[in-house]
């Protein structure tokens, strides 16, 4: 007898390896995901503009990454006394422009050169919705606190949304590795501040789109995470306390459906010692000049010695 609906998702054909490069991009779901492997000491990079929700800005992104676009401080513009981007998250305010265009600028030279290496990408959607600064006329990944008189609303079309998800995929599979694998999904985080209907519609657009966007793709897939917290994980009890992010247990539980669908044995057994290692390294003493809490961490050094020999990377720097 059955209790539940359990989703599972595909095994992959293509797995990753402990040397692969994982990049990710999209809502605040894509960073729960690479902060699991980075704590598996798996090479990942997320979010060089920050966190941002919808296809149109993520797209944006990735061509201003694709084209290493050197952003100027006529870029910016100065509201609520810091030097904004509009297409990137508000973590890049800054008091001064210097400040906010060096973060910006690192960072897309950064994820430039690791898209090069990547050879697996996950997008992570989490609204259709889409604001328009009005005094430029322009699309935006984020309101950064303006007042909301300067912004108009809106749904992105299905043609926006399609056009935006199949020119992501082109200019992914021109600057990263021949054989990437991108891995689209809906973030299972609820905009309740839009409404409860205007989410599920905001939500099945996205599904709608990602789907005939990547028909007969064989590098692009499709990952029901959103299936996987609203079918499967349907509780409260899988809520954190503001009743629209997964806690860690619901992650954890993610994370291990797609670790069975998506790594290698290796990399299975590679990440979890690694988290046996992290773990212990979390663990704190009153007395750190303690033979026995020194003997402690000789042995933790012995186990990242032999962890390393395994991968080419630099793992737990």
């Amino acid at each position: 007898m059955k209790f539940r609906t359990e989703v599972d998702i595909n095994a992959s054909e293509r797995k990753i390896g402990t040397d692969d490069c994982i990049f990710s991009i999209g809502s605040c779901f894509a960073t729960e995901m690479h902060d699991k492997f980075s704590e598996g000491q798996i090479q990942s990079l997320n979010n060089p503009f920050g966190t941002i929700f919808n296809p149109y800005s993520i797209n944006n992104a990735i061509q201003q990454i694709y084209d290493a676009k050197e952003y100027q401080e006529s870029d910016l513009i100065l509201a609520n006394e810091s030097y904004i981007s509009l297409d990137h998250h508000s973590s890049f305010d800054s008091r001064f422009a210097k400040q906010s265009l060096e973060q910006i600028n690192k960072n897309i030279e950064e994820a430039n050169q690791f898209l090069q290496n990547t050879s697996f990408v996950i997008i992570t959607f989490g609204t259709s919705y889409i604001y328009e600064f009005l005094p430029k006329k322009k699309l935006v990944a984020n309101c950064h606190k303006i007042p909301q008189k300067f912004f108009e609303k809106r749904f992105l079309s299905n043609q926006e949304l399609t056009e935006s998800i199949n020119q992501t995929i082109d200019t992914l599979k021109d600057i990263c590795k021949k054989d990437v694998k991108i891995l689209f999904t809906v973030s299972p985080v609820r905009h309740t501040k839009d409404g409860i209907v205007e989410n599920q519609l905001s939500k099945s657009k996205l599904i709608t789109a990602i789907h005939e966007s990547i028909s007969g793709k064989e590098t692009c897939h499709y990952l029901p995470i959103y299936e996987l917290m609203m079918d499967d994980l349907r509780e409260y009890r899988f809520y954190k306390e503001d009743m629209i992010h997964p806690n860690s247990q619901a992650v954890q539980y993610i994370w291990e459906k797609f670790g069975n669908a998506y790594f290698t044995d290796e990399t299975k057994l590679f990440i979890n010692e690694n988290n046996k290692i992290l773990t212990a390294l979390n663990h704190k003493t009153a007395d750190e000049k303690n033979p026995k809490y020194q003997e402690f961490l000789e042995k933790i050094n012995q186990k990242i010695l032999y962890q390393q020999k395994k991968v080419k990377h630099k793992i737990f720097g």
